[in-house]
């Protein structure tokens, strides 16, 4: 039963208690009223009760139908609740399960075929190393050979500085076609695959040790030329491919220990090349161009043991949508029947990124979503070869003898710096994924900047007190201290951090297209020090690193602000990082406008009314 209104009940009421006291009257006849006037008074009071009435009941059938919807609207709220709820328990299980599929991804472990197929790989980088170092030790050798030849065909002897000129293209055409290799390496990747791009560099690495090995028996340096720019082009490949191969078969954990032989690998290179240069062995006139030759190794080596290896399973799943060979290549790299969390894993990783599949290079650029990753990639890639690093490894000889070494001297603290580089490649390998990349890098930065001012400082040193022997002595002992210490921070971070960070932040789609970027501008960065370098210690004499110390303060605040942590991340959970800041950024955007759009109205409303009479 539903009740009248309040106002309506005392109105019938009043009515109810006027129609009983005319009734009243009537009976007792206490007043002489005609009886016809009576009982019109009592019609017209009940024509206005039925009036009430109707309109009760239409207020009623009103309350009534609002009531039913009321009840509907609870009802769905309650089943909307209902939903929620479900869902909440989906997204909870959900959560559960991927944290136990991640807990199970990181007690992966190291395994035989592994580990060979890391090795196999990373001989790539190995090649990238060595061909770096080779060219510096006999470079008096090379210049002797060019002018013969010159004499030979031209009757007339070479100047030096057209000398010293024609080594410089031999030099820095080497990272001129490392570029063009480093660039082509994601249209390598997406077409041939990771492990079939290696093995098909592997022939550009042949020809070009052959061209190089040859250059004396040809007489002829435009053969050296070519083979060195074929040579950058395989070593700009492999920059690009074997971080690529190395990121996508190593598990969770040990992604960034193993993406650490990367580095190690270059080290080693760079060590071999160092200690086979010196005069003792190879970096005679007759041994330079089997010096040089050598590269060949590297190359024949990894055609014989990479065949073995199988296929990234990232590329076999993710991009040609090869299952059962994915599975198979991961039974074998991880020893283990049970290969399913990685496949779901990779799934999750094809799910975050379907719109992003297949991704061009101008799409990447263009992505809002995957411009931070790309940035950080490529600001990542200059902290290594804008750190000075390169002028330490190139006139590494100068700097120690300008400083008061003798010239045996000198040459021995540089192989100690390669030797060094290697031992301390190794022992950051454990802390990579104990420590982290972005804490790394934060230290190895930190430690660069203060030991290039130490160098500066030696420098100065033997500038205002070259007269005092003992100020000289100990001028020696701190710029060669100053030196390796600023060489053993680099190999802490930014030795390595680079190319494995740059393949980590990206899932499947992007990744080659931002790696090949990314390596570009690392071959390009590589380029200009080389080639700038001595024009710089020109004009800048004493100051010459102050110009990196500057650019390491500028990438140490740009990796304290903008460098996530990638320490035991799944591509997907770094992917979601990213997404997750912009959208939060297209948020504020629209939050923005949208308060700008209401301020413009009330202001017009406001004039509005201003203008009112």
């Amino acid at each position: 039963m539903v009740s009248l209104p309040p106002s309506l009940q005392k109105q019938v009421s009043v009515m109810s208690m006027n129609l009983s006291a005319k009734l009243d009257e009537l009976q007792r006849g206490d007043r002489q009223l005609e009886t016809t006037v009576a009982l019109c008074e009592i019609r017209t009071q009940l024509q206005e009760l039925t009036k009430s009435v109707e309109s009760c009941q239409s207020e009623v059938s009103e309350v009534k139908r609002d009531m039913v919807a009321i009840k509907h609207e609870l009802d769905t709220v309650q089943q909307v609740k209902e939903e929620i709820e479900e869902l909440r328990e989906y997204v909870d299980r959900l959560e559960e399960h991927s944290h136990r599929r991640k807990l199970r991804l990181l007690e992966q472990g190291l395994t035989l075929f592994l580990s060979y197929a890391i090795l196999a790989a990373v001989l790539g980088m190995l090649q990238f190393g060595y061909n770096t170092g080779v060219i510096n030790a006999p470079e008096v050798n090379i210049e002797n050979f060019m002018k013969d030849v010159y004499k030979d065909r031209y009757g007339e002897d070479i100047s030096d500085d057209s000398v010293k000129k024609l080594y410089s293209v031999a030099v820095s055409i080497f990272a001129i076609g490392g570029m063009l290799g480093g660039f082509s390496g994601g249209i390598i990747a997406n077409r041939f695959g990771r492990k079939g791009g290696l093995l098909l560099n592997n022939v550009l690495g042949i020809v070009g040790a052959c061209l190089m090995g040859c250059t004396k028996i040809a007489h002829s340096y435009e053969m050296l030329f070519f083979g060195r720019f074929i040579i950058g082009v395989n070593c700009g490949l492999n920059t690009s491919l074997v971080p690529m191969y190395i990121s996508e078969i190593a598990p969770l954990n040990l992604r960034g220990g193993l993406g650490t032989v990367n580095q190690l690998a270059v080290t080693v290179g760079l060590l071999v090349s160092q200690v086979l240069g010196i005069e003792q062995i190879l970096g005679t006139n007759e041994g330079w161009p089997v010096l040089l030759g050598l590269a060949i190794c590297p190359a024949i080596l990894q055609l014989l043991l990479l065949p073995v290896c199988p296929e990234s399973p990232r590329y076999l799943l993710i991009t040609k949508q090869w299952e059962e060979e994915a599975r198979k290549a991961l039974r074998r790299l991880r020893a283990s029947n049970q290969v399913e969390e990685d496949i779901e894993e990779m799934r999750a990783e094809e799910r975050a990124q379907q719109a992003e599949s297949r991704i061009s290079m101008t799409e990447l650029i263009c992505s809002p979503t995957l411009r931070a990753p790309l940035v950080i990639g490529v600001v990542m890639q200059l902290s290594q070869q804008l750190s000075g690093i390169n002028a330490v490894f190139y006139y590494s000889t100068n700097l120690f003898t300008s400083s008061g070494l003798t010239e045996e001297s000198a040459k021995f603290a540089t192989i100690g710096i390669g030797a060094i580089m290697v031992l301390m490649t190794l022992g950051s390998i454990p802390l990579m994924d104990r420590t982290g990349r972005r804490t790394l890098h934060l230290y190895g930065l930190g430690g660069m900047f203060i030991f290039s001012i130490f160098i500066t400082i030696s420098f100065l040193i033997k500038e205002f007190f070259g007269y005092v022997q003992e100020m000289i002595d100990w001028m020696s002992y701190l710029s060669v201290v100053s030196t390796l210490s600023f060489v053993v921070f680099f190999a802490v971070g930014p030795g390595s951090i680079p190319w494995m960070i740059t393949a980590e932040l990206f899932s499947q789609g992007p990744r080659p297209a931002a790696m090949s970027i990314a390596v570009l501008v690392n071959w390009m960065a590589n380029f200009l020090v080389g080639i700038g370098f001595p024009s710089m210690k020109t004009s800048l004499e004493n100051y010459t690193f102050l110009p990196f110390s500057a650019f390491l303060a500028i990438f140490w605040i740009f990796t304290y602000k903008k460098v996530p942590e990638t320490k035991n991340k799944t591509f997907e959970e770094i992917l979601a990082l990213f997404r997750h800041g912009n959208d939060r950024e297209e948020e504020l955007a629209t939050n923005s406008s949208k308060e700008t759009v209401l301020s413009d109205a009330t202001t017009a409303n406001h004039t509005h009314a201003t203008d009112k009479p």
